[in-house]
């Protein structure tokens, strides 16, 4: 997929994925939004606001209040890409929801997927 529709896509439509993909494993809703509140620094209030106005996925990232220091500690592959050798740093925010998802999905604890 090209980086531009990845960016252009409402976050509206992609966040209820990460919800669906996390509950599937047992995991809930409530921990999807503490993940992407720790990476991005909005608020739960913050979160849902963006996600009910369906902003473009990109300007998601690029409005982030505060990309958490310890981001840079997720390592790993998702859709066979190491997220650590993403070039492209809206990419690559993208690419560590993802891979916080993943984790939360394969029942990692919260202290380990956040980086404690």
């Amino acid at each position: 997929m090209e980086k531009e529709k990845v960016f252009a896509m409402s976050i509206g439509k992609v966040y209820p994925l990460l919800v669906a993909k996390a509950e599937r494993k047992g995991r809930t809703k409530e921990e999807v939004d503490e993940v992407t509140c720790w990476l991005t620094g909005y608020s739960k209030e913050e979160l849902a606001d963006r996600v009910t106005k369906g902003i473009p996925y990109g300007q998601f990232f690029e409005e982030a209040p505060c990309i958490h220091p310890n981001a840079g500690k997720i390592k790993g592959s998702v859709c066979g890409i190491k997220v650590e050798l993403i070039e492209d740093p809206l990419m690559q925010k993208i690419r560590y929801l993802d891979k916080l998802v993943d984790e939360l999905a394969k029942g990692k604890t919260m202290d380990k997927i956040l980086r404690k």
